[in-house]
């Protein structure tokens, strides 16, 4: 499977690409993408990794599954590749970004523009069979990126990171909160949006805020 993932992360990453949980994980999605249709295509598994290196991460946003929609996932939480239509919880994300800051809404649901400034887009599993929410969960790709969080907690000082419901707040368990800024709302789907935990949290301008006062250039959302 020929995945484009940025040589810093297979750096930092040599060591966890190495252990037999892993290798076992990366024999599940041979299999899985070579008999059902799965997402993202094979090579943008990692695109969360090979849009934002390591030196450049300056803001975390956890997802937990990617959309399991025809032409959906492109390999960043959240996001979807130019000229499909936004899911809910993306739309969401940009009506919280236009109250908070004011900014229209970008015609676009390709969040790529964001981790090439620094905010990597990480989904808690990175594949899944379409139709299948959740159907890659429990195969190793959850101890994988507990790793990832925790490198950058250990390794780099200053990230925000940005945890939107339940599932993000569980893992953001490994970030040192002493030397990085956590914030933490309820989840852009509708069914929490709408419930009030979501809409007003204004992280976009507080994260910004954040990056400002840490001598770091903020992100154009």
């Amino acid at each position: 499977m020929n995945v484009a993932i940025h040589p810093s992360w297979k750096e930092v990453l040599k060591d966890e690409f190495e252990q037999p949980y892993f290798e076992n994980l990366i024999s599940f999605v041979k299999q899985e993408y070579t008999t059902h249709t799965c997402y993202p295509k094979g090579s943008t598994i990692f695109a969360a990794f090979d849009h934002c290196p390591f030196d450049k991460v300056k803001v975390v946003i956890l997802g937990q599954d990617p959309y399991h929609g025809p032409k959906q996932a492109n390999g960043l939480c959240f996001s979807v590749s130019d000229g499909i239509p936004k899911p809910p919880s993306l739309v969401n994300i940009f009506r919280e970004i236009q109250d908070d800051l004011g900014k229209p809404v970008p015609e676009s649901g390709n969040l790529e523009r964001w981790a090439e400034q620094g905010v990597l887009l990480l989904n808690a599993t990175l594949t899944v069979r379409q139709g299948q929410a959740a159907s890659h969960q429990g195969k190793g790709w959850e101890t994988f990126t507990d790793a990832v969080i925790k490198k950058i907690s250990d390794e780099k000082n200053d990230i925000v990171f940005m945890l939107w419901g339940g599932y993000a707040k569980k893992k953001g368990a490994k970030v040192d909160r002493s030397k990085h800024d956590v914030l933490e709302s309820g989840h852009p789907s509708p069914l929490s949006a709408n419930k009030g935990h979501w809409f007003g949290n204004k992280h976009f301008s507080k994260a910004n805020g954040l990056l400002e006062v840490k001598g770091k250039t903020p992100i154009v959302w």
